[in-house]
């Protein structure tokens, strides 16, 4: 679905990530791993045209996607829940969805919308609301259902539990599997080791920009080393 080739980018002088290739396989979710500052939501921001590609090359299926803009991304595929949310919190619910869903035709904004209260049907008791006034959890959910609107074949979700009750991340991740099982094709930056390692189909693993190990998650979660060198598991 994704193909990474020696991707090196970074904010001015600065390299945040260097050297970086991958291959995502079509209906998996991808943990993106590392300690803070290893390079992963830059390389999020990468991949969705928000912070230029300084080398190497990106391709989504067929199509090679590293030219396109951020907009022409998201038409061609491409959707990301960053880290913080970045809602438009002067917003409804219901409005920041219209923005998620601006490159598809009005007439089927409902259709999106309610595909989007099945799988949150939290967002749907707060349509309403103001997203600034929405709990910790509404907000995460709105932010993965405003990506959801665009109707990716890939979708990119920074820190998903940061600051969020169990609870709330059990609801979240049962929404990941469900996406999954519908085909979608999923990056996860989390924070949260185990709960990673327990949905996760492939994983990637960075230190300082560079991937430093990558393989399946079942090969992570029996690999001592690699969880007590570089995912803080003993």
């Amino acid at each position: 679905m994704l193909r990474i080739e020696n991707l090196t980018c970074g904010y001015g002088a600065f390299q945040a990530v260097s050297g970086l290739s991958v291959t995502l396989r079509p209906g998996t979710i991808t943990g993106l791993m590392g300690a803070n500052g290893a390079g992963k939501s830059s390389t999020l921001m990468c991949i969705a045209g928000h912070v230029a590609a300084k080398q190497g090359r990106l391709w989504l299926g067929e199509r090679e996607v590293t030219p396109l803009s951020p907009t022409e991304r998201v038409r061609s595929g491409i959707a990301i829940s960053p880290e913080g949310r970045r809602l438009f919190k002067d917003l409804t619910v219901e409005d920041n969805l219209k923005v998620g869903g601006l490159i598809h035709p009005v007439a089927e904004f409902k259709r999106d919308r309610d595909r989007v209260l099945t799988l949150f049907p939290r967002l749907g008791e707060r349509i309403t609301s103001l997203a600034g006034n929405l709990s910790g959890g509404e907000q995460q959910m709105l932010a993965i259902g405003r990506a959801l609107m665009a109707r990716p074949k890939l979708i990119m979700i920074d820190e998903l539990s940061l600051g969020l009750m169990p609870k709330v991340i059990d609801l979240c991740y049962r929404a990941l599997v469900g996406l999954r099982q519908d085909g979608m094709t999923i990056i996860l930056v989390e924070q949260n080791t185990d709960r990673v390692l327990a949905v996760a189909d492939d994983v990637c693993v960075l230190e300082s920009g560079r991937m430093v190990w990558s393989g399946t998650a079942a090969d992570a979660r029996n690999d001592s080393n690699l969880t007590a060198a570089f995912l803080g598991l003993h």
